[in-house]
């Protein structure tokens, strides 16, 4: 059984592309270089995501939407640009998965998880640190190395907040769920950021 897919790599309107990574558009108060897209409506709570059919769906939402299942996954073939972004955002939700503990309070892994979003030392495709350059491009230049950090930002931020949303649950007893914390110790593709 193969692995999933990213759905926009089917889109018509192709996204720009900095090396072979799309710059897709994403529905995020995070300031960047990304189109933002409209807030769905009505509103959906912040641990659940919209409709796929829905405008306001985004690749951030398949992202933590196929987490789980992909995470179980060894080999993943690339067949689309959107499916960068979607190996990108799992790796990065595993890596801000390891950083919460069982015994975190809801602020604690906020802080942990928000640092490491923050954090503007993180490789791109094309720099020697980065775990997948054999699967990605490096940008042509200067400025658009600029871009895809920028955008990289931006998406580690939304990831961050949304997975925050979904791990704790509003209702929850305060402390992480440990269905998200399982997958804690799987590596997508054995591989990590």
């Amino acid at each position: 059984m193969p692995a999933y897919n990213s759905m926009f790599n089917n889109d018509p309107n192709v996204p720009r592309l900095v090396g072979n990574f799309p710059l897709l558009p994403l529905r995020t108060k995070t300031r960047g270089p990304a189109y933002v897209l409209p807030q769905p409506s009505p509103a959906v709570a912040a641990h659940e995501s919209p409709d796929p059919d829905s405008e306001s769906y985004d690749v951030l939402d398949e992202v933590l939407s196929l987490f789980r299942a992909n995470t179980f996954f060894r080999n993943f073939e690339i067949q689309g640009p959107a499916d960068r972004l979607l190996v990108y955002g799992i790796l990065f939700v595993s890596e801000c998965l390891a950083k919460i503990r069982p015994h975190h309070s809801l602020r604690d892994a906020t802080k942990e998880v928000l640092n490491t979003a923050l954090d503007l030392n993180f490789a791109i495709p094309g720099d020697p640190a980065f775990p997948l350059n054999q699967i990605y491009e490096p940008p042509r230049d200067r400025q658009d190395a600029e871009q895809l950090r920028q955008y990289l930002s931006q998406v580690r931020q939304e990831l961050a907040a949304r997975l925050l949303a979904r791990v704790y649950d509003e209702e929850g007893d305060g402390k992480p769920s440990k269905w998200w914390l399982s997958f804690t110790k799987r590596k997508f593709m054995g591989k990590a950021l």
